[in-house]
């Protein structure tokens, strides 16, 4: 199959929502190859989590050798590696050796491709993801040079690849059919059937499938980062005023969004320490149906340093959002609110909020409060909660 077949098929398999897929064959990194059924595995010498280098040969004894390639942030990962689990526990004790492989360079990965987990796809944040997952076996990392992922022909993350006894390959592509995380939805599991059959001498069943999954990060992405890096630090950032009645509507949400509000003010200085980390999770959150919005309580007449302190931070809308803004009739996420009296602020935003900044809450579409924070949120903690309310699968 040439690379540009291989390249429409993984556009159209490719989920719109969070995922680049390779559109042509231009886009293939300089050294990518492509194994063909009977290929011999491609030898490596790759770190692991757990401190020492692996290579090909340190799985000889396997009768069935399975490559699994993964990564941390990669919403379809996170559906697959749980039953990929089911399967390497299926096989348990009976020949097959597994290995994982994070292909991924975190150079070419933008902030807003992470919106999915709470790790990047970074050696350090490998360790953990594999204890939160239970990994059993090797996982070990490409993203320095990607030089294995290349010998592989990696193109996205899942991608199985699994080798005979000999070391010759038997089986490429998807784990199964289900790109969503409950068992309920997958019809085929190719990648079992391939191993069951070779465990009892039968051909596989279906030797090559489409991998769907997470586009490979690679390195020569950088330049398409640094250009988003850019735009971000010059993005413009907007301020407006607000009333209680406005704030109410925001809050009322009939949106397809989620909404973060944040209350603060200049003069608040857990407010000014945890702002930070807001504005980088909303940076995180951006191609996701999610928008924060900041409530300011400073005084009217200190609009510009609010502004400055806004800029500073860079509370940016993400491009992505700016036509929903439009289209309900707004110019920001950004907002000073006016009213001066205090009771009508918390009973338009959260009538259980008892009055401290900074208060933080999570509004769903309709607007139903998900989760509320009084006090200085972390970030890891807020990135948390937004996941398990919101999903890291599709």
């Amino acid at each position: 199959m040439s690379r540009a077949i291989l390249a429409l098929l993984i556009l159209s398999f490719a989920p719109a929502a969070a995922v680049r897929s390779i559109a042509s064959a231009a886009d293939f990194p300089p050294g990518m190859q492509t194994l063909q059924i009977g290929d011999a595995a491609p030898d490596f010498k790759l770190p692991g989590i757990d401190g020492r280098d692996w290579t090909l040969k340190d799985f000889a004894d396997g009768k069935i050798l399975i490559v699994y390639f993964t990564s941390n942030h990669c919403p379809v990962c996170h559906a697959h590696d749980p039953r990929f689990m089911d399967l390497v526990r299926e096989v348990d004790g009976k020949g097959v050796r597994v290995v994982a492989i994070n292909p991924n360079s975190g150079d070419g990965l933008r902030p807003d491709e992470l919106g999915y987990s709470k790790y990047d796809d970074s050696f350090e944040d490998m360790t953990p993801y594999a204890q939160e997952h239970g990994f059993t076996f090797p996982y070990l990392y490409d993203g320095a040079t990607q030089a294995t992922a290349k010998k592989y022909g990696c193109l996205a993350t899942p991608h199985v690849f699994i080798f005979d006894a000999d070391r010759k390959l038997q089986y490429k592509g998807r784990l199964d059919n289900s790109r969503y995380p409950d068992p309920a939805t997958v019809k085929s599991r190719e990648a079992r059937d391939a191993v069951m059959a070779m465990l009892v001498g039968k051909p596989v069943p279906v030797p090559e499938t489409n991998p769907f999954g997470c586009s490979t990060k690679w390195r020569e992405k950088i330049v398409n980062v640094e250009a988003d890096e850019k735009n971000w630090q010059t993005a413009e950032i907007t301020l407006d005023d607000i009333d209680a009645a406005g704030l109410a509507k925001l809050v009322k949400n009939d949106t397809s969004k989620y909404r973060l509000f944040n209350v603060w003010s200049t003069s608040c200085v857990p407010c000014v320490e945890e702002f930070p980390g807001l504005t980088r999770v909303s940076r995180r959150m951006g191609l996701r149906d999610f928008e924060l919005i900041t409530i300011s309580t400073d005084l009217p007449k200190n609009r510009d340093r609010v502004r400055a302190f806004l800029a500073a931070n860079r509370a940016a809308l993400p491009k992505r959002l700016k036509p929903s803004l439009e289209a309900e009739g707004r110019t920001s996420n950004n907002y000073l609110f006016t009213d001066p009296d205090v009771d009508a602020l918390i009973a338009a935003l959260d009538p259980k909020w008892e009055g401290p900044e900074p208060h933080t809450i999570l509004v769903a579409p309709g607007g139903k409060v998900v989760y509320r924070h009084n006090g200085k949120v972390g970030e890891e903690e807020l990135l948390e909660a937004l996941l398990e309310v919101m999903s890291n699968t599709y």
